[in-house]
């Protein structure tokens, strides 16, 4: 589960989520991916397990799941 891997601590990064141990955001990984760059590829860049990448994708799928869109006519 992302909890164990994800951390929010306001002294980090002002609060923005990151792999637990790092100071790499979460948004920094979900952009590499984005951007086309693969799982192994953004660990080894960001000195990272492919579990935090994982983590990451996770914690953002969760994120989503709970947005409520409203649709205005």
């Amino acid at each position: 589960m992302f909890e164990a891997r994800i951390g929010i601590d306001p002294e980090i990064r002002h609060g923005k989520p990151v792999i637990k141990g790092t100071r790499v955001p979460v948004d920094i990984i979900l952009g590499s991916l984005a951007g086309g760059m693969g799982v192994k590829e953004i660990a080894e860049e960001y000195g990272t397990q492919k579990e935090d990448v994982l983590a990451a994708i996770e914690y953002a799928a969760k994120i989503v799941a709970k947005e409520e869109i409203k649709v205005y006519a």
